[in-house]
């Protein structure tokens, strides 16, 4: 295990979910799978308990552990994309596997955790600031699913 992981927290489906992050983006893989050597509050002996994974190369650990604690906007993954395909592919991916969509890039899982799915182009802006920064905000602001055109629109000085 790496140095540095990050540990998500799982009612009892943490492998279920790794595995849906390996198939959906690169660099991602399920790496191992432990079961748990006896009951616990969350399982049984032999159910898994924590799983090994990557996600776009970040290294985490699911955790089964029952229905006690849940996922909040306070921690989500941002994808970085290149294009409108690209974004649409990773946002479709989770929302159309049970997810829901949020505002400004924002979407769940459907183990509810969150995602920014963010094109670089609207990162760029923001790196710029001044007005090209401003520009691409108001663009984003009523958007859900981000929206590379109008992103590029607006960073030109467009509506």
């Amino acid at each position: 295990m790496s140095k540095t992981t990050i540990c998500l927290w799982y009612n009892h489906d943490a492998e279920e979910a790794a595995r849906f992050y390996a198939k959906t983006f690169p660099d991602s893989a399920v790496k191992a799978v432990h079961r748990s050597p006896s009951d616990y509050p969350g399982g049984k002996e032999g159910d898994p308990l924590m799983v090994e994974f990557t996600v776009c190369g970040t290294p985490c650990l699911g955790l089964n552990g029952g229905d006690i604690f849940k996922h909040s906007e306070a921690f989500s993954f941002v994808i970085s994309t290149e294009t409108q395909e690209e974004t649409d592919r990773y946002w479709n991916a989770i929302v159309g596997n049970g997810g829901t969509e949020s505002s400004c890039g924002w979407c769940k899982d459907k183990w509810g955790l969150s995602w920014q799915i963010t094109p670089r182009v609207l990162t760029d802006a923001m790196a710029k600031g001044g007005d090209v920064a401003k520009r691409a905000f108001a663009a984003m602001m009523p958007m859900r699913k981000i929206d590379v055109a109008k992103i590029e629109a607006a960073v030109r000085g467009g509506a």
